[in-house]
């Protein structure tokens, strides 16, 4: 039997095949989407990257993107966002100015005091409260970080680790089955996979359920 079909999100945003190959690994039915036709008969979406806010946005509206995600989203079902893929979800994004995609309150802001940008490497992160994500893993697990800009919430209710690189910030976000981790599971070991599992098999749950 095969796992759940994830679609990865598609958009020229980078890190797309070491994705597809983990979540591949952990069992998951993989099917890279480009267009809105590609989410028909997806159990849950996945959208990585790497880069500015602005150009994902054009490329997102450029493949038709933008209502289909943000559909997806209000309608309540599986979704993972990783790096960029987690700042795309707040209002808006201090680097360029560009508005995104409005789903979570709060802006993406500069890494604040960092002694070195960007903050590239692996650091731990804590979490701020417990949540099947993060199953069998550590706390205080290191994980692989790329960036210079971080999601600010303005509902704490929403923040699900914290991450210290000067000040702390915010370095998973969790609200029902929308899930969002500033750091790239994909490029984080034994670890990461084990937290692409763990988000595969909440997908799975989900998909019995539904």
């Amino acid at each position: 039997m095969s796992g759940p079909r994830i679609a990865v999100v598609d958009y020229g945003a980078g890190n797309l095949v070491s994705i597809e190959q983990a979540l591949t690994r952990v069992g998951a039915a993989v099917t890279v989407a480009r267009d809105a036709e590609a989410l028909r008969g997806a159990d849950a979406l996945v959208v990585p990257g790497v880069g500015a806010a602005r150009p994902a946005m054009e490329r997102l509206a450029r493949a038709g993107l933008i209502d289909p995600i943000r559909d997806w989203i209000a309608a309540d079902r599986p979704f993972l966002g990783v790096c960029l893929g987690l700042q795309l979800l707040f209002e808006g994004s201090d680097e360029d100015g560009a508005q995104t995609l409005s789903v979570l309150g709060g802006r993406t802001v500069r890494l604040e005091d960092a002694p070195t940008l960007p903050h590239i490497g692996w650091n731990q992160v804590v979490r701020t409260a417990e949540h099947p994500l993060f199953d069998g893993i550590d706390d205080g697990t290191d994980f692989y970080f790329v960036h210079s800009y971080v999601g600010a919430p303005i509902d704490d209710a929403v923040v699900a680790a914290t991450t210290e690189h000067g000040r702390p910030f915010v370095s998973a976000v969790a609200r029902g089955p929308l899930l969002g981790v500033q750091f790239h599971p994909e490029r984080s070991g034994d670890d990461g996979l084990r937290l692409l599992a763990n988000f595969t098999g909440l997908v799975a749950a989900s998909a019995v359920a539904a």
